[in-house]
Parts: structure tokens; sequence; C-alpha cells
């Protein structure tokens, strides 16, 4: 489906029962909606209607072509319209990845639109500023982004060869097919340029002005994380005053929506349902 917010129009997907409690699906980088299609069986199952939008940047009629239109206040005012637009009052949130920052962004600065907070890979904004001000190995395992953030320079590096570094970063995914499904639409012309302008709009302002987060939460962690390390994974609880949870995932990489779907459904619903796993 298509939903018209902002003046710009997301693709959706949506699924599961239409009086089912709303569940927001937030995806990261260099994927888009389809990276939850492993989870959602289960979140069906349960009840729950799930909407999975290619956020701004990824939906074609969502890209704008200035940086500034990719700043995290930007990102979360897209979520909120699109719940608007949906007719959604409150929804339980789920974000991975960059997706993970829109969702921790949003239940800070909107608690009354988010019922629950499950957050994957990506700790709170302020847990991973304080890892990278103190723990060089954080530091390493960041300092992709510094080429992220080179406008031109990025984009031919990661599409040369008809992006076989594209694909090799995301081979932890695994299913060749589904690597193929994540790459093959960001060579479409711009839509690379969109999902790195992320990056390049990213400001320690605006992560700092993320405050705490006090709906109940979950944080899922998995230990075999290339880019997000234990210490900014450890410091989350500091900035969550609500009912919190964190979750490791042992054996698993950055790519736990692919990886791990069952045990991430899992935690999912454990939130959802506030129950004591």
């Amino acid at each position: 489906m298509r939903v018209a917010a902002r003046g710009l129009t997301f693709d959706v997907r949506a699924g599961g029962p239409e009086g089912g409690d709303v569940v927001l699906l937030l995806h990261g980088f260099p994927q888009h909606g389809g990276e939850w299609d492993a989870v959602v069986p289960a979140l069906h199952a349960a009840g729950l209607r799930t909407y999975a939008p290619d956020q701004r940047g990824y939906s074609p009629g969502a890209r704008p072509t200035e940086v500034a239109g990719y700043r995290l206040p930007e990102l979360v005012a897209d979520a909120v319209a699109v719940l608007d637009a949906l007719g959604v009052d409150t929804a339980h949130v789920v974000g991975h990845d960059w997706g993970a920052v829109v969702a921790w962004a949003l239940a800070a600065g909107h608690p009354e639109r988010v019922r629950t907070l499950t957050a994957v890979s990506v700790p709170h904004p302020a847990a991973f500023g304080y890892a990278l001000a103190t723990d060089r190995r954080q530091r390493a395992r960041s300092s992709y982004m510094a080429l992220f953030r080179r406008a031109g320079l990025a984009e031919k590096v990661l599409l040369a060869g008809r992006g076989v570094v594209l694909r090799r970063l995301l081979s932890g995914v695994g299913d060749p097919a589904r690597v193929a499904g994540y790459a093959g639409p960001l060579r479409t012309p711009g839509a690379l340029t969109g999902a790195l302008n992320w990056y390049r709009a990213m400001s320690g302002r605006d992560m700092k002005a993320v405050g705490p987060v006090g709906v109940p939460t979950s944080y899922v962690w998995s230990d075999r994380d290339v880019a997000i390390g234990r210490a900014a994974a450890q410091a989350c609880v500091r900035h969550v005053s609500g009912d919190y949870r964190f979750v490791v995932l042992s054996g698993v990489t950055h790519w736990i929506p692919d990886e791990a779907p069952g045990p991430l459904a899992e935690a999912i619903l454990a939130r959802v349902r506030g129950s004591a796993r």
C-alpha cells in the first residue's frame, strides 16, 4: 500500500488482523520494509497488525534531494505522520539499525504515540555517543561512517562492479536472494544517495536532543554485531526510565531480523505482552 504523509508518498507493507493492536516496524540501512518479512508471521499469528514503511530516501515518492531533509527530526516526523495517515493513535514501535534511532527518538519525543519500544541492534543515541567517546573499539567499529558521509565517493565505492561492495556489506543476511532484494533497489538512480543521506545529515546536536525513554522498552543486541560493541549496548540502560529489558542474542550478527527472526519475534511479543521473559 502507499501512504501519503507530509507531501510525500511512502510504500508500506501492511499485514495481520485489521482490528489488531498496531506494530510500526522501522527498517535500517541499507534495507527496506521487507527486512521484517520473516518476523511478521509470528506477530500476525498473535493477533497484531503490522505496518512496515520504506522510509524517507527508500520510498521513491519520499526522496528529497537536500541533505538537510534527512535530519533525525524529519525522520521522526515522518513516522508520526504515517501513523496519523493510518489513523493510528498509538503503536508498539520496533526499529532496527537506523530504524532503531528513529524509534528511540520517537519514544522519547512522542511517548503518547508509543505503547512499547523494541530497539534492535542500535542503542539509545546517548549510549552510542558515550561509547564513541570512551571506547576506541567502538570508534573503530564506526569508522565506516566517514566513507558514507562522503557524497559521491560512497556511491562510487558501494555501487562499483554492479554493487559488489554493497552486496558484501549485506553478506551477513545470508540468503543471496534476500541480499539481492535489498541491494537491487539501491542501484536505481538516486536511491543509494537517499539512503546515505541519513548519515550525511546526522549531527551530534540532533542525537543529544534525544532524551530518556519512559515507555516500556526492550533492547535486542547480538554479540557478533560488527557495528555496535558491548560498551554501547550495556550503556543503554542508563537512558531508559521505564521498564527495561536487555535481550542478548548469542552467535548472531548485525542482521537480526534476517538471521534470527524467531528469537526477535519472541522478544517483540514478550515486550508487547509485558511478560517477564
